[in-house]
């Protein structure tokens, strides 16, 4: 049986200013921030702090010593039904090599899973404006009174975060620069034409190495000021900010992703939302409408799109009842500020008996940032791709004693490990792909990314 929260109401602050109080008075380390953007799918922001313990995988199979992070997720699963709460943190691309090994696969520099433990959170409804602090124990919590003290200080005297200075675009060094990614392209397109593959989703990363005085004491200091430049510039309803702990001290994920990957309710319905298909946005209306259009009638996207929506089809059919598949948006247009996009909705009901390690394993890695056929595009991609993905197009999840779960595709995303800070952009390929049209793709999906940190 599913545990439920208590939920003490609290008197509503706007979510940045507050989150910033908290990360100075109880620390940042272990800092969770799962922000939403006020739309139907972003209504909620929910802030971990403070964790009681975290858990930390790094290493592919044939590592001695290493740990399985499905194997983790589960004993997470478990404990939370005794004890309540919730896990949030990441899982990384990489976490594959647990479910198909294989030689292609390369360790990441970052920690494989990492996910810290919270008996309370706060969460902010940003469309009745309401704050309420939510825990599992018996009674009020201790951590109420000095929230509602907290609140009243934050009134007064808003805190800011650490301006640090901006990072010119033309610091970062791209690893496949514009030419090469083109070169790889049509590379995918050729297997495609021998009959290899029927879509890769190609990466490209960017990154830039911060000096002394850009780095700061603390990661999670240097995270909450780029962070807060991400968020202005980019919102999205999957958006989130993970400071690591532990073993993780020195990293942290920064996101801004308008992609769901799994999400499961506690009666065990599970939902993915697969985005294939993207356009720019524009300021004048008619550009923006025809640009739109364009996207809703392009026969290469709809084909992609469908295409990634049957692989998850297929995936979530090995964990859910039979019969329970179906699809009520099947290439549907969404716009957020920087880009219209094609998404699709695929539910299962998962089957009596399974835990979320079973459907993690089932859909990892997530079918719209792979390929298909899955396990032969992820051997392909790594033969093209110079460095390890990391937790970029991996996830940023919540777990809770409640029996929900939901995560997120990492796109958009940030990710810093020490002194360095990394980006990564993708594209879908297929067989129609065209490898200029698919590298200015890659160009302007960073480049809302890259704008933000240059303010």
């Amino acid at each position: 049986m599913t545990r439920q929260p208590n939920r003490e109401p609290l008197p509503w602050l706007d979510p940045w200013p507050l989150l910033l109080a908290i990360a100075r008075d109880y620390g940042d380390q272990g800092l969770v921030w799962l922000e939403g953007d006020g739309s139907a799918l972003g209504r909620q922001s929910r802030l971990g702090f403070a964790p009681q313990h975290s858990i930390c995988c790094r290493g592919l199979p044939q590592t001695a010593g290493a740990r399985d992070p499905f194997a983790a997720l589960a004993a997470m699963e478990q404990q939370l039904a005794a004890q309540g709460g919730s896990w949030m943190g990441w899982l990384a691309y990489e976490a594959g090599a647990w479910v198909e090994p294989a030689s292609h696969w390369r360790p990441p520099g970052m920690a494989l899973l990492w996910a810290a433990h919270f008996e309370a959170e706060l969460v902010f409804d940003l469309v009745e404006r309401r704050l309420w602090l939510e825990h599992w124990g018996d009674g009020a919590h201790p951590l109420g009174p000095a929230l509602l003290q907290l609140i009243a200080q934050v009134r007064q005297s808003p805190p800011t975060a650490r301006a640090g200075p901006p990072l010119a675009i033309e610091r970062w060094n791209w690893h496949s620069d514009r030419n090469a990614f083109a070169a790889q392209v049509k590379q995918i397109k050729a297997w495609i034409a021998a009959g290899d593959l029927f879509q890769a989703n190609l990466t490209a990363c960017c990154e830039v190495t911060l000096s002394a005085d850009e780095c700061p004491g603390r990661t999670g200091e240097l995270a909450l000021d780029l962070y807060g430049r991400l968020r202005q510039h980019c919102p999205a309803p999957f958006a989130g900010l993970a400071i690591g702990s532990g073993d993780a001290a020195a990293e942290a994920l920064l996101c801004s992703s308008p992609e769901r990957f799994l999400r499961r309710d506690r009666h065990g319905l599970v939902e993915t939302r697969p985005i294939k298909g993207t356009r720019p946005r524009h300021a004048e209306g008619e550009r923006d409408a025809l640009s739109a259009a364009e996207l809703i009638s392009s026969p290469k996207d709809r084909a992609e799109n469908v295409m990634i929506v049957d692989l998850l089809r297929n995936d979530l059919g090995r964990v859910c009842t039979t019969g329970s598949i179906q699809v009520p948006q099947l290439v549907g247009l969404e716009s957020y500020r920087q880009v219209h996009h094609l998404t699709s909705v695929v539910q299962g009901q998962l089957r009596q008996g399974l835990g979320i390690a079973d459907l993690l394993r089932a859909c990892w890695p997530g079918g719209s940032i792979s390929g298909a056929p899955k396990i032969r595009a992820c051997e392909r991609l790594n033969q093209l791709e110079p460095i390890p993905r990391g937790p970029y197009c991996g996830s940023l999840f919540r777990l809770a004693a409640d029996g929900s779960f939901d995560s997120n595709i990492v796109i958009r995303s940030l990710m810093l490990n020490g002194h360095t800070l990394r980006a990564h952009a993708g594209c879908g390929i297929v067989a129609d792909s065209d490898p200029t049209a698919e590298a200015d793709e890659m160009g302007w999906k960073s480049q809302p990314l890259l704008e933000a940190l240059a303010r």
